[in-house]
């Protein structure tokens, strides 16, 4: 009895082994254990680049404030809420980029600045590295270069 080649094809084609699979998986997830350590190295970066900026739009605020109240920037008691009203487009104080509230001193207290931004980073604590490092007003040019 002939059986039709295409029967035949069928009948003679095997699946994958379990160790074909195996091999497949592991190759899998070792990409995506090196892709997501170069992902989130590159998130970390992209939250200090999106908090320095918002502390950018907060002393454009800051300087609106003080160009309408004859130079004077609002106390520390005050706060940045005094200055909401001046923020650029959103007329809110901005948190940072991982949700915290900046912290605000004027006068500075390192140096003559006449005012203080302060992000404590990811953790939300004094101190810190990479990502958990803080971020002060007055040391960003020093960062960028």
């Amino acid at each position: 009895m002939r059986t039709h080649p295409f029967h035949r094809a069928l009948r003679d084609r095997r699946g994958m082994t379990l160790v074909e699979i195996m091999v497949v998986i592991t190759i899998i997830v070792s990409l995506m254990a090196v892709l997501a350590v170069n992902v989130l190295s590159r998130l970390g970066d992209a939250q200090r680049d999106q908090t320095k900026i918002q502390i950018r739009q907060v002393e454009q605020g800051l300087q609106m404030y003080a160009m309408r109240h004859k130079g004077k920037f609002p106390s520390t008691s005050e706060g940045l809420e005094a200055a909401a009203k001046y923020m650029p487009k959103t007329g809110e104080i901005p948190k940072d980029a991982w949700g915290n509230e900046f912290q605000y001193f004027a006068p500075g207290t390192h140096g003559e600045n006449d005012y203080e931004i302060i992000s404590l980073g990811r953790d939300g604590k004094e101190g810190g590295e990479d990502a958990d490092a803080d971020l002060f007003s007055w040391s960003l040019d020093e960062e960028e270069e």
